[in-house]
């Protein structure tokens, strides 16, 4: 159903068609007595047919133009050409029928044109004023209800990419968090895993390095609840907590040293700022790798090399342990996340088995943010 805006519209229009045509019939121009009752059934046609247009466009054009003529044919009082079309050519250029709503202007404004000149009108009155007058309005109700449908499509369009905009940001937040909990359940779980067994093993032999295990368990719990909490109010707020960087790399070291691995960090070249994201995504990358050492490599030492260039950082971790075979080195969804971490940067990630064996991870983190 119509809404009451466009009904209220159609009704206001309707009257003042009725009026108008109803005021020229009354008129009766040129013409001695009363005039036709018919004319004014013409009358009420023309305004009644306006509350169809907007579902049915054409069928009103051509209706209105038929009767139009018709009313002409049966030589009823003068009434123009524009008021009883003006709303019907309107309605089909809006709906996208503008060759509808030229053709059927053009063939009234010809069949009226020949039959005036037929029945002895002055052709220079005919074919120059009253002409040119009835065509350039046709001519600007076509245009502007073109117009209109144009510009309804550009805010359709308009709307249509918003809505797909913020569904991309969406769907991007949401890879975003679960990369964020893939890196920070992978990574806990296997320091709390590595710890206990470490813990059993020792319980007997060595109490008081099972007790520095425990505790470490502990403080992982307690860290990853932390960081859950952070996410969860993040989600809830939509605010966010400072995300770690690479200020934290030693944490992740002192974990990794106490997990029983031998872990080395050199920096080559001059230190510099990172963007947050870039210095988070370092971060994350760092701690996916310890994380996949622990849990896969079965490796005694890590080699951490944080190389700045003038435009990226290289950040190399590489183990000695036991390198996944073949196609297994590109994937996994700790692997994957990080190669996604590092595209949305415009950044890079390298893994390998070298020939003297381990696994080898580089990532190429930009040191300015991608425009």
């Amino acid at each position: 159903m119509l809404s009451s805006r466009p009904r209220l519209a159609d009704t206001l229009l309707a009257a003042l068609v009725l009026l108008a045509v109803g005021a020229a019939v009354t008129a009766n121009l040129g013409r001695t007595g009363p005039p036709s009752p018919l004319a004014y059934a013409f009358a009420l046609l023309f305004a009644g047919v306006l509350f169809l247009r907007r579902r049915h466009p054409i069928p009103v054009l051509l209706l209105s133009a038929t009767a139009l003529i018709a009313y002409y044919v049966l030589d009823l009082p003068a009434i123009g050409l524009a008021v009883p079309l003006a709303a019907p050519l309107y309605s089909a250029a809006e709906a996208g029928r503008t060759r509808w709503a030229a053709g059927v202007g053009v063939a009234v404004l010809v069949v009226s044109t020949a039959a005036r000149l037929d029945e002895g009108d002055d052709p220079g009155y005919v074919l120059g004023l009253d002409f040119g007058v009835s065509a350039a309005l046709f001519a600007a109700v076509i245009a502007f209800g073109d117009a209109v449908r144009s510009r309804r499509g550009w805010r359709a369009a308009a709307a249509l990419d918003r809505e797909r905009e913020a569904a991309a940001r969406v769907e991007q937040e949401r890879l975003r968090i679960a990369r964020d909990l893939h890196d920070l359940l992978a990574h806990t779980v296997a320091v709390i895993s590595l710890h206990t067994d470490v813990a059993r093993e020792t319980l007997r032999e060595d109490p008081d390095r099972a007790e520095r295990s425990l505790t470490a368990v502990r403080t992982a719990c307690s860290e990853v609840v932390q960081e859950l909490r952070a996410t969860l109010g993040a989600l809830r707020a939509g605010e966010s907590d400072p995300v770690p960087g690479l200020d934290r790399l030693a944490e992740l070291v002192d974990s990794a040293t106490t997990a029983g691995l031998t872990v080395t960090v050199r920096t080559e070249g001059e230190p510099a700022a990172l963007p947050a994201v870039a210095d988070a995504t370092a971060y994350r990358v760092a701690q996916e790798s310890l994380s996949n050492i622990r849990r896969h490599a079965n490796a005694r030492t890590v080699k951490i090399t944080l190389s700045y260039r003038p435009d990226e950082l290289i950040l190399t971790i590489r183990d000695d342990g036991q390198g996944p075979p073949g196609p297994a080195a590109n994937g996994g969804w700790g692997i994957m996340g990080m190669r996604e971490r590092l595209a949305l940067l415009g950044g890079a990630l390298h893994t390998s088995t070298p020939s003297g064996g381990g696994f080898l991870v580089q990532a190429h983190i930009p040191l300015r943010a991608r425009p």
